[in-house]
């Protein structure tokens, strides 16, 4: 059993503040179209391929619908699992990205924070 099987599973939907954009749920719907081809190149069944993750017929169902409500690790494994290329094709070369990501976390801008207004200075 993974680790996002683990932390994930059964964790119940998250409430938003705003409306979800066009571009992510595309994306989300893409990612799915691109699971179920992997599934079918490895000759899975829908209960084979949830098994291999340690999650339900029907949350895999929804991972190959698109739908954003499933937890974005069980999502990324589940690609995984089915052999989509989440970033690279190279697995090797994630951790070049990783690493370059690293340095630039490193050296941060120099504020993040918005500046206050000066206080009124009322000391008697």
């Amino acid at each position: 059993m993974t680790i996002f099987a683990v932390f994930f599973e059964g964790q119940g939907q998250c409430r938003r503040a705003g409306p979800i954009r066009n571009y992510t749920r595309e994306a989300g719907t893409l990612l799915g179209k691109q699971v179920r081809p992997g599934r079918k190149e490895r000759k899975w069944t829908e209960r084979e391929l949830a098994d291999r993750a340690s999650i339900s017929r029907a949350t895999l169902q929804k991972i190959e619908k698109g739908d954003l409500s499933v937890a974005l690790g069980l999502t990324f494994e589940v690609a995984a699992l089915a052999g989509v290329g989440l970033f690279d094709d190279e697995r090797a070369s994630l951790a070049g990205h990783i690493a370059r990501a690293d340095d630039q976390l490193a050296v941060p801008p120099a504020a993040v924070r918005r500046r206050r207004k000066a206080r009124a200075d009322d000391d008697f």
